[in-house]
């Protein structure tokens, strides 16, 4: 994408190549961070359309034609009030969390491949990036219910933190699973390996045997992991008022608002990238190729969307001892079996790195 965008500038003309570098890697990022700001506008909207639709409600429907604009108008309320910090609060601290939470979900998106080279760094460890850069996000949640100097938030942090833990452990053996298959750690060559499975005719990981209940985990983990429910056990408004959240307003309030729902879509791309064949057709048929991998891409997105709305809006909030026992006596043990499975078949059938 870097070299696509520096091809298309005058900057390689008429600048020294190291700033016109700099100034088209500025492009690229400025391309991906203002659309998901957009999108993460739009993904609150939708997710309030579903939820209403599933409890025979409107939803937002006055603001803009059909409530388009309702995001916006809640953005510019939350932009308009008053900043107002505790006097109790570390304020250093206090400021800081909502920054590291937004400044994390947007870092990730920097290995996320939209389509073939449409990627701002196409590292051969991109999977260990996100990795690294999700579990710093958990860190948002820590410092903002600390410093709150309250107790509501800072059960919050506790929480946060164990759930943290638990549902990274599953999720590292899930992706081990992934990585055996694919024989990489690059992202591209992660959905390029995907090609072809189910008799030539499918394009993913998921309809395989081995994989799919990785696929199943590796979603419920997702929801997990951005503490959507069942699983919003952080700010868990019956328990903790709204938990890391409970002392912030106006602008830092919004910032994790924003944090949330932009680890909402990057986990939805993950879904897809990972086990559904990220920007491939559905079906390995030649047709299909003809329109823009791109799309293919955001349609999947979108689809484990509105999964993430339905189980919003349909499951009850766990209990916190149900959400340590499905993290360490289910997910731990059985991706665990299945990485002894997978790397057993992949050495039987001599396929290391090959895919099945």
């Amino acid at each position: 994408m870097i070299s696509i965008l520096y091809s298309l500038t005058f900057f390689g003309h008429h600048m020294p190549w190291k700033a016109a570098y700099l100034l088209t890697y500025v492009g690229a990022i400025l391309l991906i961070a203002l659309p998901l700001m957009l999108a993460v506008a739009m993904i609150i909207y939708a997710d309030r359309k579903i939820w209403a639709a599933m409890a025979l409600r409107r939803g937002p429907n006055v603001v803009g034609p059909f409530g388009l604009l309702q995001s916006f108008a809640d953005g510019l309320k939350v932009f308009l009030q008053e900043t107002i910090i505790p006097a109790a609060t570390n304020k250093g601290l206090f400021l800081l969390a909502p920054i590291i939470t937004f400044t994390v979900a947007l870092i990730v998106w920097a290995v996320v491949p939209f389509g073939p080279g449409l990627v701002v760094a196409d590292i051969n460890v991109g999977l260990l990036y996100v990795l690294a850069a999700s579990s710093i996000g958990v860190y948002g949640v820590i410092i903002s219910g600390w410093s709150s100097n309250s107790k509501y938030p800072f059960y919050s942090a506790m929480r946060a933190a164990a759930q943290m833990v638990s549902y990274e452990v599953s999720i590292g053996f899930v992706l081990l699973c992934v990585v055996l298959f694919a024989g990489t750690f690059n992202l591209s060559g992660i959905v390029l390996a995907q090609k072809g499975h189910g008799l030539g005719l499918i394009n993913a990981f998921g309809v395989n045997p081995l994989l799919f209940p990785m696929a199943a985990v590796f979603f419920i983990s997702s929801l997990a992991e951005t503490a959507r429910p069942p699983f919003d056990l952080t700010e868990a408004e019956s328990e903790l008022v709204a938990g890391y959240q409970t002392e912030y307003s106006s602008m830092s309030f919004a910032l994790f608002w924003l944090g949330e729902y932009a680890n909402v879509i990057l986990m939805c791309g993950l879904n897809a990238i990972l086990f559904w064949g990220g920007w491939l057709p559905p079906l390995n048929w030649a047709p299909l190729y003809l329109v823009p991998g791109i799309i293919w891409f955001l349609i999947k997105i979108w689809c484990f969307f509105f999964l993430f709305s339905w189980v919003k809006a349909t499951v009850p909030r766990y209990r916190y001892d149900q959400l340590m026992r499905l993290g360490w006596k289910i997910f731990l043990p059985l991706s665990l079996i299945f990485i002894a499975l997978v790397s057993g078949w992949l050495m039987v059938s001599g396929r290391i790195g090959g895919g099945v």
